[in-house]
């Protein structure tokens, strides 16, 4: 039984974008303007030729009919389900990310847990991405990335696709503002909208992190990882897809690209087998390592004092990472003063900075906000 979509805010759901895409990706040429607010489009494949009007605005008086119209059209001539086009036209202005779980049962079906974590990780993987379309680096605090927040929340969670257990994530496209929709070449990242290149660092950096496993598989160590920082490979990145392998047995990551953004290829898939999540496990720990640990507020023990003629340096005992570790810290005169007192009681103290590995050694950099802590503090 086919069925009838009549739901007005789902069929307001498909922008005018989007089905003008839809047309053009499927064969159907512009013919001409039909009144203010629609155009005619037509194919000549068939005897005769097929003529549809379409709204080309939501100013349109009932534009949601209109869409209606257009999609029972259209399923008649396809010989379709209404809602299986309805799919392709709501996708059609976004990239669609999909993550598989290859180790799904026969109905599609996963377990509660590995389900939810797939959902999490899958929302971790593309916010690293926007992270790196902002500034390449090593890790990120990604709850401290607002940009990418911002375009985290404009992206919805899809239905889940049968087959397997694949959790869809559509990402927001700005529409192409050219004459055509067709392309061969992939612009510069530079010159994409923001949440195109979002969508473009999250395929390469899935293809880098693939590459630095093979050549880490051959004895290159962290070295290839760290080289692929630069197009987008992250401890993020790598904490996310170690944990989808590790609960799916597996990740196959696909993107399907949005229709009002056209692109050379249709879609990008990159596939990760069991034994990469460890890999990746290691990969992350060692990139995170490497990144500075920014506004972090550490609690401690002042064990050492030093003062020359410009150079007031401290070291706090401090727990990092569940484990008591000394840090060396450089503070201005009056900090410098606060830690003494610090010292002299046997009272902690609190202060803000970033956390950084020098060699085997931790250091705070840019230290501030610094605190003795008395009395009902302690």
């Amino acid at each position: 039984m086919k069925v009838r979509l009549l739901d007005k805010p789902a069929l307001e759901a498909v922008s005018p974008a989007a089905l003008r895409a839809y047309l053009v990706y499927e064969g159907w040429k512009e013919f001409e303007p039909f009144g203010e607010f629609s155009e005619v489009y037509t194919r000549s494949d068939g005897e005769p030729a097929s003529e549809l009007v379409i709204p080309a605005s939501t100013a349109i008086g009932d534009y949601a009919s209109a869409v209606g119209e257009a999609l029972h059209f259209l399923a008649a001539f396809e010989n379709r389900d209404e809602l299986a086009i309805y799919s392709d036209l709501v996708r059609a202005d976004r990239d669609v990310i999909r993550v598989r779980a290859p180790d799904a049962d026969n109905d599609g079906s996963i377990s509660i847990d590995p389900g939810v974590e797939l959902v999490s990780q899958a929302r971790d993987m593309l916010a690293s991405a926007a992270c790196a379309a902002l500034e390449p680096r090593s890790a990120y605090h990604l709850a401290k990335v607002q940009k990418a927040q911002d375009y985290m929340r404009r992206v919805r969670l899809g239905q889940t696709e049968e087959g397997s257990f694949v959790v869809t994530l559509l990402a927001p496209i700005p529409p192409i503002l050219a004459d055509s929709l067709q392309t061969s070449v992939w612009p510069h990242l530079e010159q994409e909208p923001f949440e195109r290149r979002v969508t473009r660092m999250l395929t390469q950096s899935l293809h880098a992190a693939r590459d630095a496993i093979v050549e880490s598989n051959r004895g290159e160590g962290l070295k290839p990882f760290v080289g692929a920082v630069s197009r987008g490979v992250s401890a993020n990145l790598c904490e996310a897809l170690a944990s989808i392998i590790k609960r799916s047995d597996g990740a196959d990551v696909s993107v399907t690209w949005a229709r009002t953004r056209p692109t050379p290829v249709p879609r990008d898939r990159i596939v990760f087998g069991r034994a990469d999540g460890e890999v990746l496990t290691e990969a992350a720990r060692q990139l995170r390592l490497r990144e500075p640990r920014r506004d972090e507020r550490v609690l401690g023990y002042v064990t050492d004092l030093h003062r020359a003629e410009d150079e007031r340096r401290v070291t706090i005992k401090a727990i990092i990472d569940g484990r008591p570790r000394s840090l060396g810290i450089f503070l201005s005169e009056a900090d410098y003063e606060i830690a003494v007192r610090a010292n002299g009681r046997q009272a902690a103290v609190t202060l803000v900075g970033d956390l950084e590995l020098d060699g085997q050694r931790w250091k705070l950099t840019d230290p501030r906000e610094i605190r003795l802590m008395e009395g009902d503090d302690e």
